[in-house]
Parts: structure tokens; sequence; C-alpha cells
């Protein structure tokens, strides 16, 4: 049996904002053609996601949004097949395509599923190669990118579905992740920990919740600098905390390739970074994680970055 799971969706590359917008079908490719290239993908589960039931999206969203959404997307087809725009525009950042509503259920489907298999024993861990991500989408709001809340939706169904008492979410995309803290903050089953660019998108308040460690920092903060604060300000309160199941939202456009921000981290440090997180989760949560790709925009760095993280994962 292979340790980690690998979900995905051939329909999340039919997904597209236009072109030239950096959340882009190739991402998704540029991380397959990596770790077919290393061999890596032989060392996973690799299993097609399928999308998430209604009931269980309501979990993290409001029913109206979600009929909102579906609504929009059947319009925007009528629309097509009459001559019209292809696309539909959310927010300035976000748009949706005829195909946009079956791709987001297949990314939350995922998170889901891969929920499912490592609870089950099948795999002690999973990665979800998604998209449209997931974390700035609040329970009632698209926005950055993101429709669904795909980490929000997996801690809450892990909860509420499995009956688990306690887990963490963690953010290491160099985006705050409001639409996550939207949906938990206050709730003390979960503990979010994140680190993020500041000031810098979205301009959104932060939350003060006791379940939510911010570490907001400024451009140009390199990996050593992340690394102390994770020692210090995440590791304490993890195990404080004992989850039962770690959830990441696996965001890596904090790379200093990366031109969609002003951050210093490489390969090496998301490398430390998951291999403290796989600790934790050995320590308290059987080894328990699912991590769902959410930034990372620079093809070269992203599928570099995601290899990295995944050899951990994966113990290779």
């Amino acid at each position: 049996m292979n340790s980690t799971g690998y979900f995905t969706h051939r329909t999340c590359l039919k997904h597209e904002m236009g072109a030239g917008h950096p959340e882009c079908p190739e991402r998704l490719g540029a991380i397959e053609d990596r770790l077919l290239i290393t061999g890596l993908i032989d060392a996973l589960d690799r299993r097609d996601a399928s999308p998430v039931s209604m009931s269980d999206l309501e979990l993290a969203h409001d029913r109206m949004y979600i009929a909102s959404i579906r609504g929009l997307t059947s319009e925007l087809r009528e629309e097509v097949l009459a001559g019209g725009p292809s696309r539909a525009q959310l927010d300035p950042d976000t748009s949706i395509n005829v195909h946009s509503w079956e791709a987001a259920l297949l990314s939350a489907g995922a998170a889901i599923d891969a929920t499912d298999a490592v609870l089950a024993g099948e795999m002690e861990n999973a990665f979800c190669a998604v998209r449209p991500p997931g974390h700035h989408a609040c329970r009632d709001k698209a926005m950055g990118f993101c429709l669904f809340n795909n980490v929000a939706l997996a801690a809450k169904y892990a909860l509420e579905r499995h009956g688990l008492q306690r887990v963490a979410i963690i953010d290491f995309d160099v985006h705050h992740g409001n639409g996550t803290e939207d949906i938990v903050a206050g709730d003390d089953r979960i503990l979010m920990c994140s680190f993020y660019q500041h000031p810098y998108y979205p301009e959104w308040p932060h939350a003060d919740a006791p379940n939510l460690v911010n570490l907001p920092v400024p451009a140009y903060t390199r990996g050593m600098d992340i690394r102390e604060l994770i020692e210090t300000a995440w590791l304490p309160r993890l195990d404080a905390h004992r989850p039962e199941m770690i959830f990441i939202s696996a965001g890596f456009d904090a790379h200093r390739e990366d031109d969609m921000a002003q951050m210093g981290l490489v390969e090496q440090d998301y490398t430390w970074i998951t291999r403290q997180l796989k600790q934790v989760a050995q320590r308290h949560a059987q080894g328990r994680i699912v991590s769902i790709l959410e930034g990372g925009y620079n093809l070269s760095a992203l599928a570099r970055s995601v290899e990295a993280h995944i050899r951990v994962l994966a113990d290779v």
C-alpha cells in the first residue's frame, strides 16, 4: 500500500479564467509533469476525485450562495450556446466558465475523498492536486480565484461526519486565508495556524479568535525567519491542541521565484515545514494529514515545491 494518496481530476483543467490569468490549468500540468519526470508519481496512490454532495458542501457554505453559483453557471451555459460571452465575472480577480461549477465540486470532493480514505486507514496522508483553490472563499462569497473553501470544508466534514473532536488547519500560502478564517473562527475544535505577507491581498479585517494563530510577516521575509516563527508560535499551540487530523492549505506562492508576492521561501523551507507538520501528526493524529493545493504561480517553482512537499508526506 502506498502511504500517500494523490487526488485529482481532469475536469479541474477545464476551469479557466482567461488568457494570462495566473490561476491557470497549466499549474496542474506542471505538477503532474514534475511528478512523472522524477518518478515520484509511482510512489503515490493516485485516485480520481468524486464531486462533493450538496449536503456536505453546506457544512462550510451558505445554501443560497451555493445556489447562486449553480444558477449563474446555468445562465452562462445558455449565453454561450447563444453566442454570448464565455465567462461570468464574480469579483475583479475571479470568473467562471461553463466548467467551473463541476471543477469546484470536484476540488471540494477531492478534499472529502482524501479525508475519507485517510480516516479509513487506506493511506496515511494525501495531497489534492486540484483547482480552483479555496482559502479565500468565504461562507457566502467567492473571491481571490476561489469558489468553495476546500480545506475548511474538509475540516468541518471530519468533525461532523466522522466524529473527530479536534483538528488543525495549517495555511502556508503567501496570502491570508481569510475565507477559511471566516468559516472556522470561534470554533474551538479547529486550530488554524497561518503565516502570510502583510500588508497584502486580501484587505480583510483579521479575526481575533482564540482558535487562530495568525503570523502576518513583511515582504521579503525569508525561510529561516519563518522557521523560527513556526517553532515558537505554531508548534506549541499544535501540541497543546492535540489535533486528531491535520489539514493543509498548501500554497507555494511564498517562493522567492513567485512574483505574485515578495517573500523568500525555497523548496528546502517547504520540506522543513512539512516535516514539522508530519511530526505533529505522528505525535497526535496517527500521521493523518490531508494537504490541498492553493496558490503558486511560477510554474517551475510550484512544481519543485510540490515535489518537495510530497516527498516528505510519502517518505521518499
